[in-house]
């Protein structure tokens, strides 16, 4: 769960897009009805967003579905620390945000809420563009282009075709990712984020063609990371 982007949002249901401050509020609420309605039977909620009168989920778990709560700064990631079973982030932003900002944070939420820290998952999506090719490595960093544009650039806009033309002007795409064709290289460029702690590793890979990369990755990478 996260606060939302208005490209994913806008267009499907119409809204006007709420500003930070409400869509943080937004997700803190929904994560407690969420978690209110994993435990009781019948719920009752008067909240500043939502409101339920007796509402149930019939074939609850009997374990909980685990809540993680996505992270761009410190208020999300402290509220991951706070109410969530992991707390999620992506990578290509510099080690001081993770070092400094959003992991400290989740430990502040944690320890506010009186948590164990270790319990709770610690997810990155670490985007990777390996291939045995160098330049067709970096070339495909272009298609997800826009991940290289500033925050400020996109959290407003919910036009595909806009978002595509502002892609378009970025010179650096590859820096949002770890851009290798050899296995020790990659490895090196993955260990610092297991070295900040993260213990749960999601690989993002721009190419179009998936099949190929998780071929390569399966034999040439994966093998070597789990016996780090």
């Amino acid at each position: 769960m996260g606060t939302g982007e208005s490209m994913n949002e806008v267009p499907v249901i119409g809204i006007e897009w709420p500003d930070q401050r409400e869509r943080f509020r937004r997700l803190s609420e929904a994560v407690k009805l969420i978690q209110k309605l994993w435990a009781e039977d019948f719920v009752e909620w008067d909240g500043e967003y939502y409101h339920v009168k007796g509402a149930t989920v019939y074939d609850r778990p009997e374990v909980p579905v685990p809540i993680y709560i996505a992270a761009s700064g410190p208020a999300a990631a402290k509220l991951a620390g706070r109410l969530a079973d992991g707390f999620i982030c992506t990578s290509g932003k510099g080690m001081e945000l993770y070092r400094d900002t959003l992991l400290p944070a989740v430990r502040e939420g944690a320890e506010a809420a009186q948590r164990d820290l270790d319990g709770i998952d610690k997810m990155i999506e670490v985007k990777v563009s390996f291939d045995t090719d160098r330049a067709r490595a970096l070339k495909d960093t272009s298609i997800w282009a826009a991940l290289a544009l500033p925050a400020e650039d996109k959290v407003d806009v919910h036009n595909p075709r806009e978002m595509e033309e502002r892609a378009r002007k970025v010179r650096d795409p590859e820096r949002r990712w770890l851009v290798s064709d050899d296995p020790d290289e990659h490895l090196e460029q993955i260990q610092p984020y297991l070295d900040l702690g993260f213990n749960h590793l999601v690989f993002h890979a721009p190419a179009d063609d998936q099949s190929r990369f998780l071929e390569l990755y399966a034999e040439r990478i994966l093998p070597r990371l789990r016996a780090l």
